[in-house]
């Protein structure tokens, strides 16, 4: 069986989205996917449906998207894609709401880089077997999110909890998100490796990119 095909599409600004793409394709590609990488590219979006790509994995910073940039992207997802965003993914395309509502989430904020826990929420098959708390060292981001998402892991902020990963459809497609991933040293730790293999896997057994009816009409709700 081939394997399957994936776009990890890196750009924007602040974040080294040049050293965070060879993290992503060397760790996708050694658990058996094939990656190809568009940097500071948007127009790949554009071409996703009849692409063939079983997901996108997006790893962005700001920016904005053309009509047929949006249109690809959330077409090619709700009519069967997998979509993978990757830590400052909910902080890009802030012009278009149904990117933000496809996605299910945008940044608010975040305090400096520094160790935290991530517990995981159970429940959910693309979480099983994992440990149920572990330590990481990143730039923990504080996100607004649709109250629809399935949360699979959260961590503690203020008092309350914040969600590091979750997941949700879109159409037929399937959106995982990890707020993991600021930069190459914390795209090399173990936790984000096994969410990101995982969370991969997952979404890109969505379905038949380039069939079914896009869903583009939902929107977030806090």
């Amino acid at each position: 069986m081939p394997p399957r095909k994936l776009l990890v599409a890196c750009g924007g600004d602040f974040h080294d989205f040049r050293g965070v793409a060879a993290e992503l394709k060397s760790a996708l590609e050694g658990c058996g996917f094939a990656a190809d990488l568009a940097l500071d590219d948007l127009e790949h979006l554009a071409r996703l449906p009849g692409s063939g790509y079983d997901a996108v994995v997006l790893y962005h910073t700001l920016g904005a998207l053309t009509a047929a940039q949006e249109s690809g992207l959330v077409s090619y997802i709700a009519s069967g894609g997998g979509f993978v965003g990757v830590h400052s993914a909910a902080d890009s395309f802030r012009d278009s709401p149904v990117y933000q509502s496809m996605i299910g989430g945008y940044f608010i904020e975040h305090p400096h880089y520094r160790p935290y826990q991530v517990s995981i929420v159970p429940g959910h098959e693309l979480t099983g077997e994992l440990d149920p708390e572990f330590f990481v060292e990143d730039e923990m981001y504080v996100t607004s999110y649709d109250s629809r998402v399935q949360v699979l892991a959260t961590a503690l902020w203020k008092g309350g909890t914040v969600p590091v990963a979750w997941c949700k459809a879109w159409g037929t497609g399937r959106v995982f998100y990890l707020a993991l991933g600021h930069d190459p040293r914390a795209c090399r730790q173990d936790a984000f490796l096994a969410l990101l293999r995982r969370g991969t896997e997952w979404a890109s057994q969505a379905g038949t990119p380039g069939q079914g009816t896009p869903a583009l009409t939902e929107q977030i709700t806090e």
